[in-house]
């Protein structure tokens, strides 16, 4: 996986995004890990039947693309074939981008189909929850229909049995996928195979919404009561040890308070904690769901006034509603328990979209790690 970047799919926050300012322009799209071990799976699979590698070789993807593939890699030898590609992740900030993403094949046993193995660097499901069940490699559904479809092809196109056993790795996938929401989802010892498309489209925001829903449905699964959706690593690190959650109990919310709050409406936990910094959570007071800089703003009039509420001068107010940040109210309040208040209107937002049956409380975060505000249980 990797970064909110190898962002996650079903569970690709088993790709963490890095969250870099997205460039101007139009942006060129990259291949998933899963299309990158396909083509290397059907290039690997020709060379076993053959003793040729196909170079470039081409691909269908499940939308009809057909892109071709360098090999970076390749090696024959007694009963197996290894191709290799370097992923491109196009414009997009995924931490894989780069990584060599190996395929070997040989023969499996008669009857067997083709079946996966997950080689240095791929990781494997220990937790239920996932859309793969314990104990099997990471490899995400999609992919393995990508790879099982073109071993057919090849082996129907040869006359062969297509009984194959498929083993991925990507070199250094350990050390990336610690970078990842991997080990809070149960996968050890590497990375995962993603896409469902097979194309990576740069800085997909429905990515990192589909890794918050992954990260609920394996909290679910695994028994765990209580959840926290944090904005940041500020806030997480904050609500963790307020706390004493576990990691697998950590949402990695980002921006996404809707996609978050919408999911754990229809998929609810009996306690949700959402945190976050002062002006993110200021944002879900005032209504907005999506806390992104570019998409929602600081209401300062608002804020401002909801100083006056607490007894803030005229003086403080005025000076409230000229800030340049958010940071520079909450200073300006003082003892004034603003924190407080925002988060006392932010779980009213927050409760509202939850539609009931979920016990919630609020944290608000400063840049310092301090919580200033709370509200709920």
């Amino acid at each position: 996986m990797a970064l909110r970047a190898h962002w996650p799919v079903g569970w690709r926050g088993f790709r963490l995004r890095l969250m870099s300012r997205k460039p101007e322009g139009e942006l060129r799209r990259g291949w998933t890990t899963g299309a990158c071990a396909t083509a290397a799976a059907h290039a690997a699979f020709e060379a076993l039947l053959t003793g040729e590698f196909p170079d470039p070789v081409t691909i269908t993807l499940p939308r009809g693309e057909q892109p071709s593939f360098a090999l970076a890699r390749t090696e024959l030898g007694n009963g197996f074939a290894t191709a290799g590609i370097v992923k491109d992740a196009g414009d997009d900030p995924d931490v894989t981008h780069g990584a060599l993403v190996l395929a070997t094949v040989r023969h499996g046993e008669t009857g067997g189909g083709v079946t996966f193995r997950a080689g240095e660097g791929v990781g494997t499901a220990t937790l239920a929850g996932l859309p793969i069940p314990s104990g099997e490699p990471a490899i995400n559904p999609a992919p393995r229909a990508m790879m099982r479809e073109v071993i057919e092809a090849v082996a129907a196109a040869h006359g062969a049995a297509a009984d194959i056993e498929i083993t991925v790795a990507i070199p250094g996938g350990e050390e990336l996928a610690a970078k990842t929401w991997n080990p809070r989802l149960g996968i050890v010892g590497g990375l995962s195979i993603l896409g469902t498309t097979g194309i990576v489209v740069p800085y997909s925001c429905s990515a990192w919404i589909q890794s918050i829903r992954s990260g609920i449905d394996v909290a679910r699964a695994n028994g765990i009561a209580h959840v926290a959706g944090a904005t940041g690593k500020t806030s997480e690190a904050a609500v963790a040890a307020h706390y004493s959650l576990p990691l697998e109990a950590l949402i990695d919310m980002g921006d996404f308070a809707g996609g978050m709050l919408k999911y754990l409406r229809d998929h609810p936990v009996p306690r949700v904690t959402v945190a976050g910094g002062f002006a993110k959570m200021v944002k879900l007071a005032q209504g907005h769901m999506d806390l992104h800089s570019s998409r929602s703003q600081v209401d300062f009039g608002k804020l401002a006034a909801w100083l006056k509420e607490l007894g803030a001068t005229e003086q403080t107010a005025q000076a409230a509603r000229g800030a340049n940040t958010a940071a520079q109210v909450l200073e300006l309040a003082g003892e004034l328990p603003l924190g407080h208040l925002v988060a006392r209107r932010a779980r009213e937002v927050a409760l509202a979209m939850l539609a009931g049956g979920v016990d919630l409380d609020v944290l608000v975060v400063d840049r310092a790690g301090q919580i200033v505000g709370k509200a709920g249980s």
